[in-house]
């Protein structure tokens, strides 16, 4: 790998990487002191646990709720900080905490911990910004988000299961209202020879016109 290859990836991974260490740290820290943290997590309409929008990201319940929720951040992180460079930590901190307010708002009255809220919010962000930028490569990583997690859209249907739909949906929301936010930032759509012809012949023929015109009235003045 070339020097600026592995620049370039220590840059693209290193927020999602910086993430999934300070949750792998949580658990361990819960593990080695045999201590848990979900009392930090995110409480619904209680002032008290507006904490969670901070810390719940960070706890899970166990090492398979971890496990799951681990490689999911590092591959949308990353594509993320790939395609969107410059306004990357800006989308990926407004998806963090709208996503956990919205969730502390429709949220049922117990503990919400977990990373799936982000998990949500990244591929939400990732598919509607492709589509609606109309930038074949986003498209691309749209549908790349799409085969690897489509299924994930059940997971913001309530259920039965002590699973925090809720979490889930928030993050969709948060993903969609962001893409819409920044539908006309970020990664420009690379233009191909034939629309830049077809500009500058555009640019050209308003220039004769205008030339045309100016001859025109400095022919005929007005009265």
């Amino acid at each position: 790998m070339k020097k600026s290859d592995k620049k370039e990836l220590t840059r693209v991974l290193s927020i999602p990487f910086l993430f999934l260490l300070a949750m792998w740290l949580i658990k361990l820290i819960e593990v080695q002191f045999d201590f848990s943290f979900v009392k930090f997590g995110v409480l619904p309409q209680k002032a008290t646990g507006l904490k969670g929008i901070l810390f719940s990201p960070f706890i899970h319940k166990d090492l398979t709720h971890l496990f799951n929720n681990s490689y999911p951040i590092l591959i949308l992180g990353g594509l993320l900080f790939s395609m969107y460079r410059k306004i990357a930590l800006q989308i990926f901190l407004l998806l963090f905490f709208i996503s956990g307010f919205l969730l502390w708002i429709i949220g049922r009255p117990s503990f919400h911990i977990g990373a799936s809220g982000i998990i949500y919010a990244l591929a939400g962000f990732l598919c509607i910004s492709g589509m609606v930028r109309k930038d074949p490569r986003l498209a691309a990583i749209s549908l790349i988000v799409v085969f690897l997690y489509g299924s994930m859209i059940w997971g913001v249907l309530p259920t039965k299961e002590p699973v925090s739909w809720e979490g889930h949906l928030s993050g969709f929301i948060a993903g969609i209202l962001v893409a819409f936010f920044y539908k006309n930032e970020g990664p420009k759509r690379k233009k191909y020879q034939w629309e830049i012809d077809e500009e500058l012949e555009s640019q050209d023929d308003n220039a004769n016109n205008i030339k045309i015109n100016y001859i025109l009235k400095k022919e005929n003045p007005r009265s």
